[in-house]
């Protein structure tokens, strides 16, 4: 023969030799008792023999069919062997994790000595950068991204919802009291491109000032702005918490609002080191939800 019959045929064979059944052989292939039907005929079709023969409400395979179904069945131990070998060796491999720079900075860097206490942060290599990774050609097994959740090819858990929040330098907060939402018309504010004020004037019923002074692309520089005391910024609540804490910025007013999008932890289905990258998803979300306990 210059190839080999279909692979799903010849499992369909052992399987429906060894049970003496088509019905017990598509349980076990997760098939129509039609499906495995319908790939003896064509192996049978490719080979020019019968294979089974019909005894009350058994299948019997004849003396060829059934020598072949053992040959194909040692055939397959083979195989799943050779893939929990490659699944054991991946344990032993870096576990490659892709995390945006900002992500990375204010929300990571204060967490590793937990994660690297904890046994879902042994044998990390993470690559801090912005683009997103595809998880097929770059060798990346997890990351941390910012959307809907809806990557194609993809399982994605949500991690946490930011809320964005008026922040701004004390000695700004001296020199132009906020007290209300409708004092930020009169204020200098820093900009974001990609995340515009009116997110926040909308949810008050309040009409966004029109673009002026410092715009920014990147949310660092926008809080570095807003802590050297140039205006008030909209402070993401996933970058922002190390600089509340170190008192380089405050809350001039409590109300946030939700963001649009969200943190997840993304990864590809069929991984062989799934059980490290669920383990660290864990973590993460351990981490977000004890960080959301403490904010409620």
């Amino acid at each position: 023969m210059s190839r080999l019959p279909p692979f799903f045929a010849l499992r369909a064979l052992e399987a429906a030799a060894r049970h003496r059944s088509y019905s017990r052989a598509a349980a076990e292939l997760a098939v129509t008792h039609g499906a495995v039907s319908q790939q003896i005929r064509k192996l049978q079709a490719e080979l020019g023999a019968r294979l089974f023969e019909r005894s009350g409400n058994a299948m019997i395979p004849r003396p060829e069919a059934e020598q072949l179904a053992r040959e194909v069945g040692r055939a397959l131990g083979i195989i799943q062997t050779a893939v929990e070998e490659f699944g054991r060796a991946a344990e032993h491999d870096p576990l490659v994790v892709s995390i945006d720079p900002q992500f990375a900075a204010r929300w990571l860097a204060p967490r590793l000595p937990r994660l690297l206490a904890d046994p879902a942060g042994a044998n990390l290599s993470v690559l801090v950068e912005e683009r997103f990774a595809n998880f097929v050609t770059d060798g990346v097994d997890l990351a941390i991204r910012y959307g809907n959740g809806e990557w194609e090819g993809t399982e994605a858990s949500h991690l946490f919802t930011e809320r964005l929040f008026v922040v701004c330098s004390p000695g700004f907060a001296e020199r132009h009291p906020i007290r209300a939402a409708d004092d930020l018309l009169s204020v200098p504010l820093i900009h974001h491109r990609r995340r515009p004020w009116s997110l926040w004037f909308d949810a008050f019923q309040l009409p966004a000032p029109e673009i002026s002074g410092l715009v920014f692309e990147d949310s660092v520089l926008v809080l570095s702005a807003a802590a050297a005391g140039l205006g008030v910024a909209l402070g993401r609540s996933g970058l922002v918490e190390a600089d509340l804490e170190a008192g380089r910025l405050i809350r001039p007013l409590e109300d946030g609002v939700a963001s649009e999008v969200s943190f997840y932890a993304v990864w590809r289905p069929g991984n062989p080191k799934l059980p490290r990258i669920l383990r660290l998803r864990d973590w993460f979300q351990a981490e977000t939800a004890a960080e959301s306990a403490r904010a409620a």
